[in-house]
This record gives structure tokens, C-alpha cells and sequence, in this order.
């Protein structure tokens, strides 16, 4: 019998690692194509898996049943993958949807901007909970922006036209309000208590201890070939990298990746840039990565 050396499964062992450290990261994304009017699931190859028409889409979710759930300014749906609607929300008269989010208990948050409120709303279609924010913005249409309900039973609110963020409690009340030297887009509580916030007019996004200390940034001009036009949605994953929308509006469509991943260490190490299919994206969710949105382990 021929006798194996440690050393003949060692170094093979070590070559293949090697190979897949210098893989290139690729990702299976669900995304708001924000001017093209759709919401897509776009694989790790590049290619559109599954679209559904949207009008302004805000926010998007892929569920555990592999339906999506999104809203977008006339409501929020759930659709399943062979693109029928079984459940739906429409928009109060006068209203807008900015943000939803799935719940525990099966229920639906919604929030509404030039209504000024936030709703959960029930599989039924009825409003199980409505809960009126103090908000006075000057462009009402810029309202609301990211709004997420924790763990805790608390909502954190993006007042994007008053440049703060809320906290509120299950019934309303206002238990923080953080001040900004921007307009904000989106706001995620992070595991640690620090929350990373997208200032889309100062083109920062930053992340903050429970002090409001910034710890972590990533400014204008700091990535090479990446300039942030308009920081949106923001993702935060397990790896401790940071997912960003580079909605790239007004006057820059076509000339920039549409979204980037950064490590701490401020390195790009993946790219979305489809300009031929997409516009602007300024919501996404990763989902090749094991998080179950319903139990809130999608940082986003």
C-alpha cells in the first residue's frame, strides 16, 4: 500500500483556499429600481430572475416563502415568484408610501408620509395600528424615508425634510430624537447599539455609537472610482461590510456603480453597475446570505 505524505494534502488543500480567496465576491440581490418603475431579483451572474412593475418602489423585502414584499408610492404588496398579488395595501387618499417593513406577527408596517403617520396593517388589508408622528417637513413628499420597527417594540423614523431621526415607543411617544447635518435616507439599528445612517445631500454615510459619536464613516470623496452621488439604502452584513446604494440621480445616471460593498477598512470589493437594465437604485437587500427578515437579521 502506497503511503500518503501529509505534505501531498496539505499543499493541494492550501492552493484551492487560495483560489477562493481571490475569488471575486458576487451577490444574489433583491432590488428598487427607483426611476425604471420595478423591483427585481437580479442573480450572482448578472441576470434578472424575476421583475414586477412598481411605481417609485421605496422599499423591498425578499420573505422565508420567496414571496417579495415592497411598496412603492400608490402602497405596499407581497407577490409570490409566478407574480401574483395576495396581499396588498393601497394608500389612504392624499397618501405615500416610503418604507415597509414584515413583522412577526404577520402583520405589515407601512409608513406614510403627507398622512404623517405609520401603520401596521393586517394580512386582511385592515389597519390593526396607527400611530401619528409630529412632523412638520417642507417638502411633504420628503416626509418619510427608512423606518423600521426593533426587536423592542420601538420605531426608529427617518424625518428626512427635518434632517433627524426618531425613536418612538410602541404607542407613539418620542424616546430620541438625534439631529443631523443632513437629509437622511436610512437608518439601521445595528446589533451592538450603534445605528449607520445615509446623509444622501451630504453624500455621508456614518455609523454612530449610542452617544452619537460617529465611529465609523465613509465621506464623498473617499472611495477611488466610486464618488457617492445621493447615499440611499444601506446594508449592513455579517461579515461586518457595509452594502450602499449609490442612487446617482440628478445629472450622474450611467456613470457610476449603482451599488458597492465596502469593508471597514473602506476597500470596495464588489460591484452593481447594469446601467443598459437599471437606473436608479436606492433600496437592496443581499440575499445570498442566510437572514431571516422576518426575525429583523437582515441589517437593513
Amino acid at each position: 500500500m502506497k503511503s500518503i505524505s501529509l505534505l501531498s494534502i496539505i499543499v493541494p488543500l492550501l492552493a484551492s483556499l487560495a483560489v477562493a480567496a481571490d475569488a471575486p465576491v458576487r451577490h444574489r440581490i433583491l432590488c428598487c429600481d427607483y426611476t425604471g418603475g420595478r423591483v427585481a431579483i437580479v442573480s450572482d451572474k448578472g441576470e434578472i430572475e424575476w421583475e414586477f412593475p412598481a411605481k417609485n418602489p421605496m422599499d423591498c423585502w425578499l420573505l422565508p416563502n420567496g414571496n417579495v414584499l415592497f411598496c412603492d408610492h400608490p402602497g405596499a404588496r407581497e407577490v409570490t415568484p409566478d407574480k401574483k398579488i395576495v396581499w396588498e395595501y393601497k394608500a389612504a387618499k392624499g397618501g405615500q408610501c416610503d418604507a415597509c417593513q414584515p413583522l412577526p406577527d404577520g402583520r405589515v408596517l407601512v409608513a406614510e408620509s403627507f398622512l404623517g403617520r405609520l401603520i401596521e396593517v393586517n394580512r386582511d388589508g385592515t389597519i390593526a395600528k396607527e400611530i401619528k408622528v409630529d412632523s412638520h417637513p417642507k417638502v411633504v413628499s420628503h416626509q418619510f424615508r427608512g423606518t423600521r420597527k426593533t426587536a423592542d417594540g420601538h420605531y426608529i423614523v427617518c424625518l428626512m425634510d427635518e434632517k433627524k431621526i426618531v425613536e418612538l415607543d410602541g404607542d407613539g411617544k418620542v424616546l430620541k430624537e438625534i439631529p443631523l447635518e443632513g437629509h437622511n435616507h436610512a437608518a439601521v439599528k445595528l446589533p451592538n447599539g450603534n445605528m449607520i445612517v445615509t446623509l444622501w445631500d451630504k453624500t455621508r454615510v456614518v455609523e454612530m455609537d449610542p452617544s452619537l459619536k460617529v465611529v465609523w464613516e465613509v465621506g464623498e470623496n473617499e472611495l477611488p472610482g466610486n464618488t457617492l452621488r445621493i447615499p440611499t439604502g444601506v446594508q449592513r452584513l455579517a461579515n461586518g461590510n457595509t452594502i450602499i446604494c449609490n442612487f446617482i440621480g440628478h445629472g450622474f445616471i450611467g456613470k457610476q456603480p449603482q451599488v458597492i460593498e465596502v469593508t471597514p477598512d473602506k476597500k470596495i470589493v464588489w460591484e452593481f453597475a447594469d446601467h443598459a437594465r437599471f437606473k436608479t437604485v436606492n433600496e437592496i437587500q443581499i440575499i445570498d446570505t442566510p437572514a431571516d427578515v422576518i426575525r429583523g437579521e437582515a441589517l437593513r
